[in-house]
């Protein structure tokens, strides 16, 4: 597989952390499957059907697709071979850029193609036609930077406010401090977030203390398991063993032996 990073421009930087593009290095036809880890984070892939389609379960991806918030591992398939393009938002980018209700994506994609056929006809064609996948990013950033426009009205500093200090703790801050301050109560805060992200509070929480303990993990930042709880404040290692199940679909040392992440959070499961 050839992936590669790139960074967003920057009039879009509110809104995206991250694009990249992937390409296989083989030529024969597969069905090939992956395993997506949950992030905490909505995303855009652009994968046309000329080359592999992707599936999730038996339901058929469309070229261009939207998805939500993950509350646990998925599962994809891809007939054929990779040759896309993926932009990967931050966590109230659906509600903000969009002007979706998240919780509505929550563990779920969305037909982009259909949604912008409405409002920008020629944009489907234009991906179509372009010689590069830099060309395609660059048409999608112009589709985004007019979303952007039209949605700025969307933006909360309340949202922003409380998912910068879990993110920036690691999952680690008191919600019940974040309510104080912001004169909320549980109830409320919890409603509003999950209209801007697609989950609660505590569930982002714990993702985002997951994806601390995978950091740990990926640059090897441990003796042993336990350290990786301790640090993360789980209960024991088991309790870190569990959580890490429930968001990635393998048991940390089965991570640590058979990773074979080709983007981030998303694994092949049977690479060759």
């Amino acid at each position: 597989m050839n992936y590669q990073e790139i960074r967003p421009p920057e009039h879009l930087s509110n809104h995206i952390r991250y694009c990249w593009t992937l390409e296989s290095t083989h030529t024969e036809t597969r069905i090939t499957p992956f395993r997506t880890m949950a992030d905490g984070c909505p995303g855009l892939i652009y994968q046309p059907k000329s080359a592999g389609t992707l599936y999730q379960g038996s339901k058929q991806l469309s070229d261009l697709f939207l998805f939500g918030q993950s509350t646990r591992y998925g599962e994809l398939q891809l007939s054929g071979n990779f040759q896309a393009i993926g932009i990967h938002f931050y966590p109230n980018a659906l509600k903000t850029l969009f002007g979706l209700p998240a919780e509505e994506l929550t563990d779920s994609c969305l037909n982009l193609e259909e949604l912008i056929q409405k409002k920008y006809p020629a944009l489907s064609d234009q991906l179509l036609y372009s010689p590069s996948a830099k060309d395609q990013l660059e048409i999608l950033f112009h589709y985004l930077d007019m979303e952007q426009q039209r949605s700025v009205h969307l933006q909360d500093a309340t949202m922003k406010h409380v998912l910068t200090q879990i993110v920036q703790s690691r999952g680690l801050i008191p919600l019940k401090r974040l309510q104080d301050d912001l004169g909320l109560s549980e109830r409320s805060m919890e409603r509003k977030f999950k209209a801007y992200t697609g989950i609660s509070p505590k569930l982002f929480s714990r993702i985002c203390r997951f994806q601390a303990s995978l950091i740990q993990l990926r640059k090897n930042e441990y003796d042993k398991f336990s350290d990786i709880a301790y640090e993360n404040n789980y209960a024991d290692q088991s309790h870190f063993i569990r959580s890490f199940k429930e968001f990635a679909g393998f048991s940390p040392f089965q991570y640590q032996k058979k990773s074979f992440e080709i983007v981030e959070n998303l694994n092949q499961l049977n690479p060759s």
